[in-house]
C-alpha cells in the first residue's frame, strides 16, 4: 500500500467563491503513482469546504444566493454569538457546516472515478487570506 500526501494553497479574494481543483487533484494523482485506491480532499480551514457537483455556472450563482439566504454575513455580533468573540466570521462557518469538509473520490486505473459532470470543488466563505487543501492517496 502506498500513500502520498500534498497540499494545496489558495488565496481567494472574494469572500465567497468556488474553485474548480479538480485539475490540480488530477496532476497529484499523477505523481502519485497510485492506480487503484482512494483519494481524500480536505480543506484545512473551518471556514472553507471541499465538495463534488457540476461545473456550471448559474448552479454556483444559486449555491451562493441560497447560502447567504441561510447564513447570512453580518459582522455584528447582534446576529451571531460567535461574532462577540471579536470575529466577523460566524456565518462562514455556517456555510461550511452545509458544504461540508471533505470528499472521498474512488481512483481507478490511475483516473478518478467520477459520474457524469462530477468534478471538485474548494469553496471559500471567508475570504481574503491564505488557505489550504489536503490532498491523501492511499492505494497501489
Amino acid at each position: 500500500m502506498k500513500h502520498y500526501r500534498t497540499t494545496l494553497t489558495f488565496d481567494v479574494p472574494a469572500r465567497m467563491d468556488f474553485v474548480n481543483i479538480t485539475p490540480e487533484v488530477e496532476k497529484a494523482l499523477r505523481a502519485s503513482g497510485i492506480r487503484e485506491g482512494l483519494c481524500l480532499v480536505n480543506a484545512m480551514h473551518i471556514t472553507a469546504s471541499v465538495f463534488i457537483n457540476d461545473d456550471e455556472p448559474g448552479l454556483h450563482a444559486d449555491y451562493k444566493r441560497w447560502l447567504e439566504q441561510l447564513a447570512p454575513f453580518d459582522p455584528s455580533p447582534k446576529r451571531y454569538h460567535h461574532n462577540r468573540t471579536g470575529e466577523d466570521n460566524a456565518d462562514a462557518h455556517h456555510k461550511r457546516q452545509i458544504m461540508g469538509r471533505e470528499v472521498v473520490v474512488a481512483v481507478t486505473e490511475g483516473q478518478l472515478d467520477f459520474g457524469p459532470w462530477e468534478q471538485i470543488f474548494y469553496g471559500e466563505f471567508d475570504g481574503h487570506r491564505s488557505k489550504r487543501v489536503l490532498i491523501k492517496i492511499i492505494g497501489a
